[in-house]
């Protein structure tokens, strides 16, 4: 909706955070913490917006409830976002995984499964964010916090807890589990910093990765989890590992010129020494920095970009065997989780745009993503991120030969009215066949995970606003696996229709 306030527009940005590639609880004292930070923030902002000037365009009576929940600079957000959804083929709803369901196939997507589910359009969260001017120059300080969950269990979002509730479980028995950057951390993003509308942003904490905000911008299904593999997947937007789609202790950089161009970089900070971080490190990499450039002109937005991650961790279960190791380890089942450790690096385009006689958006983008031995092997009992640990480590899933996976994509948005909104998406990726020696090089069948192999998916989606804060959406994606990315799959297609309610504040 273009006639939305900025900062709701802000709040209502879906964010991808699941991962192919195996694609924390909450302290009660915070989460208490922020929402009577929260109740204060709304009580302050009703006796503030009495003067203030309405900006919806809907029929009902203009109120101070429809502006922004802002006092003295701090705004208080959030969005509650909840579907019923079916799956052809899935696996049991989990109560912690992003969205519930599997939404595109994995490799446990068995029977038919249907139920109210979480954020098929958009993680639901609440955040508080603010500005205060520094009366030097034009700088600012500003702030961010949020926290994740899903309403159709009222539990906080931990894709991690998803995957550890399976540990042991045969393929055919286990619940929904994907890997994610979203891992019951008490605040998905933390970060302060300072901007400048001349020179740009500098923050510094947890947040977004510069590619995520890419991807975000140029995803034709704006990342939603039901209707896009870059929202469900958080693989492209971490540069290859969907752990890395948010840093940890990271500085960025954010800033456009002349109106036109835009410059993006960010350094996740070590958290160890390179000796001692093998052991006695923790977070979603060892270091990794990713920059970009792009510019608009007439209509048309442009991106290219670099990442490199060392040390990238890609989860999955730990098998029956592996359980029986725990205990001499001095690790719980409940949070460990086997870990598979590689050196990413990434680059590719992105593109959109704005047809000037119609109101239609046209969206592409390309990603080259390529996996290495890791830099610093990792042993058994590292710390990952939300807190949980590995219980069982490879270091040497890429020594014989590097893994290359292109990711690609295109679609369109159309706007008939300025309440409906239309999207059409089309995602692939291709796996190369990384088997170096023996009988399988070059292979392209589902005899092994190295072989070359594709995923597609395709999907349509409609959203309707009623008012600017609430609305309703429908659609459904498919997806199909085939050759070496359908190893071990007990089905290779997925279509998850699905119908939701939105509101954001």
């Amino acid at each position: 909706m273009r006639n939305f306030n900025p900062i709701i527009a802000a709040a209502m940005k879906p964010n991808q955070a699941g991962g192919r590639r195996g694609l924390s609880r909450l302290g009660g004292s915070l989460l208490t913490g922020t929402l009577a930070a929260a109740a204060l923030l709304a009580a302050g902002s009703a006796a503030q917006a009495q003067t203030a000037t309405p900006t919806t365009t809907s029929t009902a009576p203009k109120s101070s409830a429809d502006e922004s929940l802002t006092w003295h600079g701090i705004t208080l957000y959030g969005i509650v976002d909840v579907d019923f959804q079916y799956e052809t083929h899935g696996a049991p709803f989990s109560n912690y995984f992003i969205s519930g369901g599997s939404d595109i196939v994995q490799k446990n997507s068995n029977n038919s499964v249907q139920g109210i589910t979480s954020n098929g359009m958009s993680q639901s969260r609440i955040g508080l964010q603010g500005k205060e001017p520094l009366n030097f120059f034009d700088w600012s300080g500003v702030f961010k916090v949020e926290t994740y969950f899903n309403p159709a269990s009222g539990q906080i979002t931990d894709a991690l807890k998803s995957v550890a509730q399976n540990n042991g479980r045969a393929l055919k028995d286990q619940s929904t589990n994907i890997d994610s950057s979203i891992a019951g951390q008490p605040f998905e993003q933390a970060f302060v910093g300072i901007s400048s509308p001349t020179w740009g942003t500098f923050t510094f904490g947890r947040q977004n990765s510069t590619l995520a905000d890419l991807i975000a911008k140029y995803d034709p299904q704006q990342t939603s989890y039901a209707f896009s593999l870059l929202g469900l997947s958080g693989t492209p937007a971490g540069g290859g590992d969907t752990q890395d789609r948010r840093l940890d202790g990271s500085i960025k950089y954010a800033g456009t010129f002349l109106n036109m161009i835009h410059v993006g970089a960010q350094y996740k900070t070590q958290s160890s020494s390179a000796a001692s971080y093998a052991v006695a490190g923790s977070g979603e990499a060892f270091s990794g920095v990713e920059v970009s450039v792009g510019a608009d002109y007439a209509g048309v937005s442009v991106d290219a970009f670099y990442t490199k991650m060392r040390d990238a961790v890609s989860i999955n279960t730990l098998s029956a065997a592996q359980l029986l190791t725990l205990p001499a380890l001095g690790l719980s089942p409940s949070t460990s989780l086997s870990g598979t450790i590689s050196d990413n690096a990434s680059y590719g385009v992105m593109t959109l745009y704005a047809l000037p006689w119609v109101p239609v958006t046209v969206f592409g983008g390309y990603q080259h993503i390529t996996y290495m031995r890791p830099s610093i092997p990792l042993a058994v009992g590292f710390d990952d991120i939300g807190g949980y640990t590995l219980g069982a480590v490879s270091n040497t899933t890429y020594n014989a030969a590097d893994k290359i996976l292109q990711v690609y994509w295109a679609g369109a948005r159309y706007s008939p009215t300025p309440q409906l909104t239309v999207a059409f998406a089309y995602y692939g990726e291709k796996q190369s066949a990384f088997v170096a020696t023996g009988p399988n090089v070059n292979c392209s069948s589902t005899i092994s995970g190295a072989c070359s192999g594709n995923l597609n998916v395709a999907s349509v989606s409609a959203d309707y606003h009623f008012t600017k804060r609430f609305d309703a959406y429908a659609g459904a994606m498919w997806s199909n696996v085939s050759h070496g990315l359908a190893n071990g799959y007990i089905n290779t297609t997925n279509i998850d229709p699905t119908i939701g309610l939105r509101f954001s504040f």
